[in-house]
């Protein structure tokens, strides 16, 4: 292998492009006058095959341009063409071209006229046997000597470079490397598949556990209905045993069941006075939720007035002699709320004194109820009285105490009618009032409703300058995207361009 031609145009002292041929394969002289070019004629041979001008700054690129008279050299290069016969680079092909192109921002390598990256050149010069950081095939002034004068270790280096055997140390002690990784992961993947393997060790033992429990616990389930089963028996004899008993009660049962029917029909009376208590004090209170419902009706409205207000000051820019008036409107309703406040507390404290006999009667009641139970329980007391004499006192006592308790409640009942009179006067008075509001409440409907008019008109003038500004944001939505799509193809035609430039 040996080099056929080399072509340089525009790299320092060579300005339009030059082109050496022929070559000897065996010894070839370069002679000539100075400044003639030969020194930057070996520069361009090591420019391209050692790693002299690797790693170049933007001003070291811009040095090795072309500095003359005439238009200005953006790009240069160096071509060197191998002969390949003896298949010395890995390429089947007699002959390899190899180009490096530098400019101010740019330096690339091209190999038979396609474009490789500068690792791969580097690894095909390699394997060729041509040593990038030690180019022995470069020979400069006084590297004889050095040669001459360097220790045997150092010239076996360059020898082990000479044959090639370098890249194959390199790609060993590579090899070597991923070796020992593979051998790190294969103990962990031992470690894991120990762990997997106690793990299902431990979950068999689990699962034998789990076996255990469940038969116990079928054992166990089985016991439990066995004994519920057997307690169910016992509580059904017992159950009938004292259904019997009940049967052969006799005749103070008779007697103790009369006593309940008459305490039950007074209890019944009793419940519907107190249903009438209930009703009364029911009517109460749906007047009390009607006034209030009313006040909230206002207070809704004195907002709904404030709102309009303050929308008529920032839409109208301060009518003021509209706001004076709803201004006066609003100290109205204030003022009629305050006096339905005012009646609202009054009626307070009666609902608290319906309320508190309501409670009154519940508690009574629950004495009757009671009073009825000690009846039910008398069916126990068979044994309490030795003689006719003694139940009969007992019973006559209960009795008057009974008449005493109905004399009572028929007091309350009068009192209770004497206080539903005087709220039946209060609520006609109330109704009264409340007839003279809604009058004015109509008043101020109709002044209402005539703003809501001029409401209205405003807000679908604003709705037109909303779609009006819509539209307007349509549009130019639409010309920011055709804006977009034609920087695109700006982009794109720009790539396309410097593409075929570089080519």
């Amino acid at each position: 292998m040996y080099i056929k031609q080399c072509t340089i145009q525009g790299f320092r002292s060579y300005r339009d492009q030059t082109i050496i041929e022929p070559f000897s394969p065996k010894h070839n002289v370069v002679v000539g006058r100075n400044g003639s070019g030969k020194s930057n004629f070996f520069y361009a041979i090591q420019f391209v095959l050692s790693d002299e001008f690797n790693n170049l700054r933007p001003e070291q690129r811009q040095s090795l341009l072309h500095e003359g008279t005439g238009p200005r050299v953006i790009s240069a290069f160096v071509e060197i063409v191998f002969d390949n016969s003896d298949n010395r680079i890995p390429i089947d092909k007699d002959e390899v071209v190899l180009r490096r192109v530098i400019g101010a921002k740019k330096d690339q390598y091209i190999l038979d006229k396609k474009l490789v990256t500068k690792t791969d050149v580097m690894n095909l010069l390699e394997s060729a046997g041509f040593s990038r950081s030690n180019p022995y095939y470069i020979v400069k002034q006084g590297k004889i000597n050095q040669m001459a004068t360097a220790p045997d270790s150092q010239r076996l280096k360059l020898l082990r470079e000479v044959a090639g055997t370098r890249v194959y140390d390199e790609r060993k002690s590579e090899s070597n490397q991923i070796l020992k990784d593979t051998e790190a992961k294969r103990e962990k993947i031992e470690d894991l598949l120990k762990y997997i393997e106690e793990r299902l060790s431990t979950l068999e033992e689990e699962k034998e556990e789990l076996k255990q429990y469940q038969k116990w616990d079928k054992m166990r389930r089985s016991l439990e209905y066995t004994i519920h089963n057997q307690e169910l028996i016992d509580t059904r004899k017992k159950l009938e045993d004292l259904a019997n008993k009940r049967e052969n009660s006799g005749e103070m049962t008779k007697h103790l069941r009369d006593a309940q029917e008459e305490a039950s029909k007074r209890i019944k009376a009793i419940n519907k006075d107190l249903r009438e208590f209930k009703a009364r004090i029911r009517t109460a209170n749906e007047e009390r939720d009607q006034l209030n419902n009313e006040r909230q009706d206002l207070l809704k409205k004195r907002a709904k007035m404030e709102l309009y207000v303050k929308d008529l000051q920032e839409e109208v820019n301060g009518d003021i002699d509209a706001k004076g008036r709803i201004e006066t409107k609003l100290e109205k309703l204030d003022g009629e709320i305050s006096a339905k406040q005012h009646e609202l507390e009054e009626v307070m404290p009666r609902y608290e004194e319906l309320k508190k006999e309501e409670q009154n009667c519940n508690h009574r009641l629950e004495q009757c109820e009671q009073r009825r139970a000690e009846l039910f329980a008398k069916q126990g007391r068979g044994n309490q009285f030795t003689t006719r004499e003694e139940r009969d006192k007992w019973i006559k006592k209960e009795l008057k105490s009974l008449q005493k308790s109905i004399k009572d409640k028929d007091e309350q009942i009068n009192r209770l009618n004497e206080d539903i009179t005087t709220d039946t006067k209060k609520n006609e008075e109330l109704e009264a009032r409340m007839a003279k509001l809604n009058i004015d409440i109509e008043q101020m409907k109709d002044t209402v409703e005539g703003s809501n008019r001029s409401h209205y008109e405003l807000k679908k003038k604003k709705d037109e300058l909303q779609n009006e500004r819509n539209t307007l944001w349509r549009q130019e939505n639409t010309i920011q995207q055709e804006l977009a799509t034609t920087k695109d193809e700006l982009h794109k035609k720009e790539q396309n361009l410097r593409s075929i430039l570089a080519r």
